[in-house]
């Protein structure tokens, strides 16, 4: 059944929704080099695949140490504060990588890397939650993927610009696009330090929310949807950030492709991801997120099942299709799990999940079997993680059905 269409956000919100999506692109760019990394650092320092994947352990284990820490910051002192906050943290990570250059440690750049993901932490602790409010919340889901459309160009070229840049020479220096990533990061911060972010304020009456950081804490997820959100999107991060940091470690031990190669094809595959969001944002005004989650959850098992047969062709196109299903999960499980909750529950909401990118450790195990067993067995980990999602979308679908024929839920 079509869903009555609202508006994507209200005009007076159009502007601050203009500048909060520009960083997502900040972040999609950041977390995509961690690809190119990957596989960079194996062939520089001579590390295996397991000890490489300590850079997305680093990055994400941010995340999880700083996303309630956040939430309560953004709380105190509003998203302004806390988007400024994570663009310094931001910085001060990217600029870190000079001094690991000299060095020469890959303690220095975990370390660095580390400080990125903390960075980064804020800016998704502000700016998801944000984008859901600047507008009608019907249409949450379909705003929510716009905006993650541009982390999505982010994504793409990162590989593209970075990974041409690694893989051309030998001795390339890695600090240099930090750098220059942590320059633009610094005017952005500049930039919003003078915006004017406007605290969305709900017009109905709400309840005071119970005192204590825990009570709150427990008091949402006590609630199903945003339990089972929690889950559905920690599984999804699983998913997603193993193929990507695995896509080009995968696709050259195999000899399918050349490091350039790879990092090209990888880009391709982003332009897909991130088409998949801007269709997933237009088709989410006319039929339910629910339905689209199911059907595109659906899509990633039948891909990563092709991946299995370990067959050259129908392996590499399946795990680049799978790029564009798994394209509107984020934003979708995210605007869903926030859904029915006050406004006072959405920021502390908001940090929760975004504690879930720590499901990029799994790398970790993703590496380990590739280095003792096979390149191709890892991919059952993110399988996992899209039937999970699948049952995520299939509960919510239960729970409007029953709505609809006014049985409790």
């Amino acid at each position: 059944m079509m869903k009555k269409t609202h508006p994507l956000t209200d005009k007076k919100y159009f502007v601050p929704f203009l500048f909060v999506t520009s960083l997502f692109f900040l972040w999609g760019f950041a977390r995509a080099i961690l690809d190119v990394l990957n596989k960079h650092f194996q062939d520089v320092l001579n590390i295996s695949i397991t000890q490489s994947a300590y850079i997305q352990v680093m990055t994400y284990l941010g995340y999880f140490i700083t996303a309630l820490p956040a939430g309560i910051y953004i709380n105190k002192y509003g998203y302004r504060k806390g988007v400024v906050t994570g663009l310094m943290m931001y910085a001060t990570g990217a600029f870190l990588f000079v001094p690991g250059m000299r060095m020469g440690s890959f303690s220095v750049f975990l370390i660095a890397l580390f400080v990125i993901g903390c960075g980064l932490t804020f800016l998704e602790v502000s700016a998801n939650p944000y984008v859901t409010l600047l507008g009608p919340r019907p249409t949450g889901s379909s705003r929510l993927n716009m905006a993650q459309s541009f982390n999505g160009l982010g994504c793409v070229l990162a590989p593209l610009i970075v990974g041409q840049f690694l893989f051309a020479t030998d001795d390339a220096d890695v600090s240099i696009p930090y750098v220059v990533m942590g320059v633009f990061v610094v005017i952005a911060a500049i930039v919003f330090s003078f915006v004017s972010l406007p605290e969305i304020i709900s017009s109905a009456p709400e309840k005071a929310p119970e005192s204590g950081a825990k009570v709150t804490i427990m008091t949402i997820l006590r609630k199903e949807t945003m339990l089972y959100g929690f889950l559905a999107l920690l599984a999804y991060e699983v998913s997603e950030i193993c193929i990507n940091s695995y896509f080009i470690n995968f696709t050259t031990s195999l000899n399918w492709l050349s490091d350039v190669g790879a990092s090209k094809i990888l880009s391709f595959a982003l332009i897909l991801f991130m088409a998949g969001r801007f269709a997933g944002s237009w088709i989410m005004r006319y039929v339910p997120a629910e339905r689209i989650l199911m059907i595109c959850a659906s899509g990633c098992i039948v891909c990563m099942l092709a991946v299995l047969l370990n067959n050259r062709h129908v392996s590499l196109g399946a795990l680049v299709l799978n790029y564009a299903f798994e394209a509107v999960m984020f934003p979708t499980i995210y605007s869903l799990a926030l859904r029915n909750l006050s406004m006072a529950e959405i920021k502390c909401a908001g940090s929760i999940l975004m504690m879930t990118p720590v499901g990029g450790c799994a790398f970790l195990l993703m590496g380990v079997i590739a280095d003792t067993a096979s390149f191709v067995i890892p991919f059952v980990l993110p399988l996992a993680g899209f039937v999970i999602v699948l049952t995520y979308a299939l509960w919510l679908l239960h729970r409007c059905r029953g709505k609809d024929r006014g049985v409790p839920v």
